[in-house]
């Protein structure tokens, strides 16, 4: 696949020198900035999927009339906090 070229970017010379600064061992600036968008867009995309479901579950609610209280939502979001805590405590000799 051929690559694309994005539009030049001008920023701040403070946030070109943070991001040299940022910059790991043998990374050069356009990977630094390719990843940052990379991760953006994996994030954008995570958080219109979350939105999307939300309103879908809305819209289920108010078709069906059946609500869960917020009360039982922390309650049962405890309790799978507490087996994940129990699960990664490490094992003792005793």
């Amino acid at each position: 696949m051929k690559t694309a070229t994005l539009p030049a970017l001008r920023v701040d010379p403070k946030l070109r020198d943070a991001a040299e600064r940022a910059l790991r061992p043998d990374e050069t600036l356009s990977r630094l900035m390719e990843s940052a968008l990379e991760s953006y867009i994996a994030q954008r995309e995570a958080e219109d999927d979350f939105l999307a479901r939300g309103l879908h579950s809305a819209q289920e609610a108010r078709k069906t009339n059946e609500y869960v209280s917020a009360a039982d939502v922390v309650a049962k979001l405890e309790k799978k906090l507490a087996a994940a805590k129990k699960k990664a405590k490490p094992a003792t000799g005793r």
